[in-house]
């Protein structure tokens, strides 16, 4: 090991890479969602501070309840500030159906398609990861549903195997309900899609719709659920209430290796420093011993 590198790292580089963002609620016009959240300022505040990192995810999947009401206005403003953003980073954007959205200005807005209201269910190549994006909408309800035909189609499409596997996207996660009120409005009979992706390649479900961050896992497969970039659920609430904070909002990073994926929650915004290191100045930490660490950690704070 040279004297400015890490140790050889345990696992390879992650095969792939993707943003998991949900829940944008963008509004029509100039106005705040519930009067208090800028959901247009949250999502450029993510993507600017996403820039800095030089990270360079492979595709940008956003779960659903992209516009508050469905309005061809919000659809227009999210797109003029998604496509640039991921252009910039070389990724795909894929726009999954929530239940706040609405089909057919969903469809000509975001995709150039003139479907109408046809379920909007897809299929995207990602450098040999196939996601699919499934449409768990039921038009004027808020709870979620596969169809029958829906059902059918998935099967088709993972009757053969993906190079590197499958993820399916969807709005409404198939998870235990942690605040009453959303038993109401979570995905039906979610056995059903269980025993849908049991034993196919499908390696992760990426969901949204809940506000928070959860995972859990159904038919053998993990379920990730982002939390959304517009308001956040508070779940220190009496039982079943619930209270909607213009805080914690985040994204998830979602990383593929051979043998396993990996989520990981990135908060918005800014807080403050209680130490910061280059990567020089942590390759010497590397090679020393845990009390010379502690000594030298000890000294670098105190210049904050």
């Amino acid at each position: 090991m040279s004297a400015s590198s890490f140790p050889e790292p345990q696992h390879p580089e992650a095969e792939h890479f993707i943003l998991h963002l949900s829940d944008t609620h963008f509004v029509g016009g100039t106005d705040l969602l519930h009067g208090a959240v800028d959901s247009d300022a949250n999502l450029k505040r993510l993507f600017r501070d996403f820039a800095e990192t030089q990270a360079r995810p492979e595709a940008i999947v956003f779960t659903g309840d992209l516009a508050d009401t469905g309005d061809a206005d919000a659809y227009r403003r999210l797109r003029a500030l998604v496509e640039p953003a991921a252009a910039e980073i070389g990724a795909q954007v894929i726009w999954v159906m929530g239940n706040h959205d609405t089909r057919t200005p969903f469809r000509k807005e975001l995709l150039d398609s003139d479907a109408g209201e046809e379920s909007v269910d897809m299929v995207y190549d990602v450098n040999g990861l196939r996601v699919i994006a499934l449409d768990s909408t039921v038009p004027g309800q808020h709870y979620g549903e596969i169809s029958e035909a829906q059902y059918e189609w998935l099967a088709e499409v993972l009757d053969a195997p993906a190079p590197h596997g499958s993820i399916i996207a969807l709005h409404h996660p198939p998870v235990p309900s942690l605040l009453e009120p959303i038993s109401f409005v979570e995905l039906r009979d979610q056995a059903r899609f269980g025993e849908a992706i049991r034993g196919t390649d499908v390696r992760a479900v990426l969901g949204g719709h809940l506000h928070f961050n959860t995972f859990s896992e159904i038919g053998g497969v993990p379920v990730s659920v982002a939390s959304a970039t517009c308001y956040t659920q508070d779940l220190n609430v009496a039982k079943g209430g619930m209270r909607g904070q213009n805080g914690a909002q985040g994204f998830n990073l979602v990383h593929l290796y051979e043998d396993r994926v990996m989520h990981t929650v990135v908060p918005i915004g800014e807080f403050s420093t209680v130490y910061e290191m280059t990567s020089k100045q942590l390759a010497a930490f590397s090679r020393m011993s845990e009390a010379e660490v502690a000594e030298a950690m000890a000294k670098h704070s105190k210049k904050h």
